[in-house]
């Protein structure tokens, strides 16, 4: 038999549950429709009272006590006022407090540093770009987090409003050594320790992402990817990486290494033999260039801009060096869409700023090789597109971090 006084204490214990539950319930349930305004202030623009309530499905008075609270908070600020069209009284519209918290976005590479803060519409407040004459990466992480320093100093920005840093850097994160594997280009950057002391000296929560990755979202977000549904991002330059975007999400694979083209074999005519162990970073990023335009007969090539300004005026073995140099970045490109089928290609990085001399060629080539010819645009940011990508997807944390502080911690 089940004892009764039993059956009352499970009932009562069970009274007890339901009661301590429903404070959470109700917390819950206030941070979802706040985060529902939030979001619907992001995408479409300062909204009245009346307006959020239609287009979010909340009632007007669950709209009001929510504004209140994240106007309280600091997260939302009055944005003006609407006249209405026919008699009534002016409403108050409302957008995100962009000033609530600020991100940092830093790119680190082999020949600059470029660091800029941001508030958490991803507008820019101020940034540094310095060049990287660290010798040693001990050397370059310091002279980075001193410009990083300085950067939030000439924003006038309180360090403590700093909630997230993002690193843009050559390379693959392993998060569980917390440290970089494959940055060839910048020698010791992998050193166990390394970025646990930037993020200790910088005093805010770090995150490190590869280089390509960061430009392929700063294309997304701000610059030539926007509104593609898959596209991808090739830099050329010093190296050769790639980003992928698929439906506005970066794609980085099972170890965070996809997109690393640069350590795929060189093509049989990607200018060496395949037995040389040459990978195609090596066939196809400016030093190529170079080396191609002096085995042609220029004089004293001194870096690959030096051979796309020689090709602009002409001089026979630059312009054959570009031409080659195209010919390699279609069988690139041709490979990539017979894997990922993307409706844009993207070319940025150093190369990028040769793009006028290179899209001929390779749109023709890719016409010859195969019948798999996505767009191929250049890049519109350039040599902020990785610094841009850090920004933006610093901001898409810093909301986060900013909103859990100040609204579910209370």
């Amino acid at each position: 038999m089940t004892d009764a006084t039993g059956d009352d204490a499970r009932t009562t214990d069970h009274a007890r549950t339901a009661d301590d539950a429903r404070p959470w319930n109700r917390r819950r349930l206030r941070s979802n429709n706040e985060r529902l305004l939030l979001a619907r202030l992001r995408a479409e623009g300062p909204a009245s009272r009346a307006q959020l309530a239609r287009d979010t499905g909340l009632s007007k008075p669950t709209v009001s006590t929510a504004l209140a609270a994240l106007e309280e908070a600091g997260l939302v600020r009055e944005a003006g006022r609407q006249a209405p069209p026919e008699r009534g009284r002016v409403a108050v519209l409302y957008e995100p407090d962009p000033t609530a918290g600020y991100v940092l976005g830093l790119d680190i590479g082999r020949s600059w540093l470029r660091v800029a803060a941001a508030d958490l519409d991803g507008t820019v407040v101020a940034r540094s770009d310095v060049r990287n004459r660290g010798r040693s990466a001990a050397a370059m992480a310091d002279l980075t987090v001193a410009a990083a320093r300085q950067v939030v100093a000439d924003a006038g920005v309180d360090p403590a409003l700093v909630v997230h840093t993002v690193v843009g850097a050559p390379g693959v994160y392993d998060p569980e050594r917390r440290r970089v594997r494959y940055a060839v280009n910048l020698p010791g950057w992998g050193r166990a320790g390394l970025l646990d002391r930037m993020r200790e000296e910088l005093g805010t929560p770090l995150s490190v992402h590869n280089d390509a990755n960061l430009a392929a979202l700063g294309e997304y977000a701000f610059g030539a990817g926007r509104g593609s549904r898959l596209f991808v991002s090739i830099m050329v330059g010093t190296g050769l990486g790639m980003g992928v975007v698929a439906d506005g999400r970066l794609f980085t694979g099972a170890h965070g290494a996809a997109g690393e083209i640069g350590f795929l074999p060189t093509l049989p005519n990607g200018g060496r033999d395949l037995n040389g162990g040459r990978d195609l970073e090596d066939a196809v990023a400016g030093g190529a260039v170079v080396r191609t335009a002096r085995e042609l007969g220029m004089a004293h090539p001194g870096s690959a801009k030096d051979v796309f300004d020689a090709a602009r005026e002409g001089v026979a073995p630059a312009v054959a060096a570009v031409r080659q140099e195209a010919e390699r970045l279609a069988h690139v490109i041709a490979a990539v869409a017979a894997v990922l089928d993307p409706d844009l290609v993207v070319l940025g990085g150093g190369l990028g700023g040769g793009a006028d001399l290179l899209l001929p060629p390779v749109t023709a080539t890719l016409h010859r090789i195969g019948p798999l010819r996505p767009r191929v645009r250049a890049s519109t940011l350039g040599e902020d597109a990785v610094l841009l990508g850090a920004v933006a997807t610093a901001t898409e944390e810093a909301r986060e971090r900013v909103f859990t502080r100040t609204r579910e911690t209370d």
